[in-house]
């Protein structure tokens, strides 16, 4: 079987949408600092998408910023890769296979700097897309001529500042730039930091004038999840369907969001949007940040101690229990839906919780339930107590799905001390508890004990920044919730929640 390339393109393969030869021909419009399945699986399969329609007409080159790894895959398929797309739409199953050729070139910072900054100068160059993880986008000591600078705030803004020469500071060659790091007004955070470093490095003011004038820092949300690399058994079954070896193959869901904050200038440039529904480029995304936190974010963290000490390993298998299947659905739409502290139409709200519940039955991502409880306290605080403050105000009433979350959260903390690490034990099986909050958490059960663990917790300001104790009606529904957890059951406790219901 060949390996995928520009040669084994001139083959035709029934089972996979493949590129047409202008595409692998169009000149190079973005700058995409990060070479992960994220990435490949969102931004640049929408570019692909927008090329085959003839739209945007523009390809990616993508700079790797550590030179692990190396980039010899991408370099003996001519960057083409597949993206496996497999899932559930509105109940029924779903699968597409698609060639992408977005990507024209893959350069490694530390090998290839000056072949960067020759990017940075083009005329085509329109967009920086970025995906450092979340660690990318902070302030650290740089030098912005160093080659390359470490960080990558350094390197952007090394880009900018030599297109900046470059142009003599045309504010027609302004860039629109967009990180999809996962980190609230990742935009406005990163614009903040190229402007300090530029400070810092003593570059002139009439070049921080046009970063902050002239170019367009997007804040962005991004969802979809794109698992990578298939196991092995998974990408042969596949490679055999589509008839030729990938070494870059990925896998995603169907679900896709990128939404965009920008005004019109912003939306001309991302011209890619108008092909796909999944790209929204608004004035606020605050609506989409709130559907996804709270709905898809806020229900997996009040899920996931249910789950996991009910034995369920995955969100899918979770989803195949009954009981499981319809705490999720109940908690978003009777609970989550009306406590979203943004303005919601209810209808809105519903059609992203069924959304949610399609992506949560996918039978082919395996999302680990133990995976989802890490940063479990922090996760709580986040994305669950302002729901459950708004809940209680407007209603008057104990939200009893989210009082069992909060229950089975106690429940999953009671642990112990190993090596410098924590642990809990269900059914005599031993789990890890990876929670920044851990030993705090862990200290409180041994300072008060089944009898007062609820009252101590929910009261506690420190990890709430609130008092939860004093919202009426639910430490008791709580301390019932965790007392029928440890004497009985998970599984128990959730089967008799439906049958009161």
């Amino acid at each position: 079987m060949e390996l995928l390339n520009k040669s084994s393109l001139r083959k035709k393969y029934l089972n996979v949408v493949l590129p047409s030869e202008q595409t692998l021909e169009l000149p190079e419009k973005v700058l995409q600092f990060g070479t992960g399945v994220l990435l490949r699986g969102l931004p640049d399969y929408y570019i692909n998408k927008a090329n085959l329609e003839g739209k945007f007409n523009g390809r990616v080159v993508v700079v790797k910023s550590t030179d692990h790894g190396g980039t010899s895959d991408f370099d003996q398929q001519d960057n083409l890769y597949t993206i496996c797309i497999r899932g559930i739409q509105n109940g029924e199953k779903k699968e597409e296979n698609q060639v992408v050729s977005a990507i024209s070139r893959v350069l490694t910072a530390g090998k290839h700097w000056e072949e960067i900054l020759d990017f940075a100068a083009s005329p085509t160059l329109e967009i920086i897309i970025s995906n450092t993880t979340e660690v990318g986008i902070r302030l650290e000591e740089d030098n912005v001529h160093s080659q390359p600078p470490v960080s990558f705030p350094g390197k952007l803004l090394a880009v900018l500042y030599h297109r900046y020469k470059m142009y003599n500071g045309s504010k027609e060659r302004g860039l629109v730039i967009v990180p999809t790091e996962l980190i609230p007004d990742n935009g406005t955070k990163l614009k903040d930091i190229v402007i300090e470093l530029a400070h810092s490095n003593q570059l002139p003011p009439p070049f921080i004038r046009w970063v902050e004038e002239y170019n367009y820092f997007c804040n962005s949300l991004v969802d979809r999840i794109v698992p990578g690399k298939p196991a092995a058994d998974i990408k042969d079954k596949l490679e055999a369907e589509l008839g030729y070896q990938d070494q870059l193959l990925i896998m995603s869901e169907v679900y896709s969001l990128w939404a965009i904050e920008g005004n019109n200038k912003v939306k001309d440039v991302l011209s890619f949007a108008e092909t796909d529904s999944g790209v929204v480029v608004t004035p606020d995304i605050g609506l989409h940040r709130e559907l996804k936190l709270r709905l898809l974010n806020g229900t997996h963290t009040l899920s996931s101690g249910i789950a996991f000490l009910s034995g369920f390993s995955t969100v899918k298998k979770a989803m195949d229990n009954v009981d499981m299947s319809a705490y999720v659905e109940q908690l978003m739409k009777q609970e989550i839906a009306q406590s979203i502290p943004y303005e919601v139409e209810h209808t809105a709200a519903i059609h992203f919780a069924d959304n949610v519940i399609d992506r949560f039955k996918n039978p082919h991502i395996e999302h680990q339930w133990i995976s989802i409880t890490m940063n479990y306290t922090s996760k709580l605080g986040m994305r669950v107590v302002p729901l459950l403050l708004n809940y209680a105000k407007s209603n008057k009433s104990v939200p009893e799905l989210m009082a069992l979350g909060f229950a089975a959260y106690i429940a999953f903390m009671k642990g112990s001390e190993k090596d410098g690490k924590y642990y809990g034990q269900v059914n005599g099986v031993e789990y890890p508890i990876n929670d920044d909050k851990a030993a705090y958490v862990v200290g409180l059960w041994d300072t008060h004990g089944e009898e007062n663990i609820t009252k101590a917790i929910l009261s506690d300001t420190n990890l709430w920044g609130t008092d939860l104790s004093e919202i009426e009606g639910l430490e008791k529904a709580v301390n019932e919730n965790l007392h029928n957890i440890l004497e009985r059951s998970m599984v128990s406790v959730l089967s008799n929640l439906f049958i009161k219901a």
